[in-house]
């Protein structure tokens, strides 16, 4: 499904990414884990292409289609979702008004908004959501966990090939931890990937996660399975790191 080729990418001209390779399949669920700096949030914005990061070489594949040069709303269409660390409060919008535009713009098909509103109820119980925050206004007044427990709601409604989860676990308890644990099990399945980026053991704990790669100075430099983690919460990255 992703296919990433020795890619390279800077911020402000400083080099970031430094030949990172990385391949994700359908029906799977990859970990990155790496110290403060290493570029794990870097790698996320860039295959969104975000326009502050600059790829200076390699390449970004997406069901064998190019995503160097697209627009980050076409990545998106193409089946990408990024969530955030610290998502934006935008007032003026509902939770509901903006689930429906997004799914609207993401499929190109009208979503009729009774059952709509309804299946986006059924996530938010599952979610432990209030159900009155279908109407108020995107994300203003959330807490931190209600925060990124509505970026998990976004991911379950639009329904994406890739989901990526930047520190989307980042400053919540350990109720809020397994809610959103919950939430990527509801999304995981055989027809799409999920791309994890992470601190905490506590997140993937209950997940049936395939690969863990430790990313160090811009490049995997290991992979292994769910055991890698739990090395790495006991023993830090010391070994890792040249």
């Amino acid at each position: 499904m992703l296919e990433i080729n020795d890619l390279h990418a800077n911020v402000n001209d400083k080099e970031i990414l430094s030949g990172l390779n990385l391949k994700i399949n359908k029906g799977e669920i990859h970990v990155i884990m790496g110290p403060n700096g290493a570029g794990k949030s870097t790698l996320a914005n860039v295959i969104l292409n975000n326009p502050e990061y600059k790829i200076t070489s390699g390449e970004i594949k997406m069901d064998g289609e190019v995503l160097n040069n697209m627009k980050t709303d076409e990545i998106a269409r193409k089946g990408v979702f990024m969530s955030f660390q610290s998502p934006e409060e935008i007032p003026g919008i509902s939770v509901l008004n903006f689930l429906r535009t997004a799914k609207n713009k993401m499929t190109d098909e009208y979503t009729d908004y009774y059952s709509f509103s309804q299946k986006v109820s059924e996530y938010m119980k599952e979610l432990n959501i209030k159900e009155s925050y279908i109407n108020r206004n995107l994300n203003v007044g959330f807490s931190g966990g209600e925060k990124k427990k509505n970026e998990i709601l976004q991911m379950l409604v639009l329904n994406p090939k890739l989901a990526i989860l930047d520190e989307t676990d980042s400053g919540l308890d350990v109720d809020a931890i397994k809610t959103v644990s919950k939430g990527i099990k509801m999304f995981s399945g055989k027809d799409n990937a999920v791309l994890i980026i992470t601190h905490n053991t506590k997140l993937i704990e209950g997940l049936n996660v395939d690969y863990v790669h430790i990313l160090v100075d811009g490049k995997i430099v290991y992979t292994g399975n769910k055991e890698l983690a739990n090395t790495i919460e006991k023993d830090g990255y010391s070994s890792f790191v040249k």
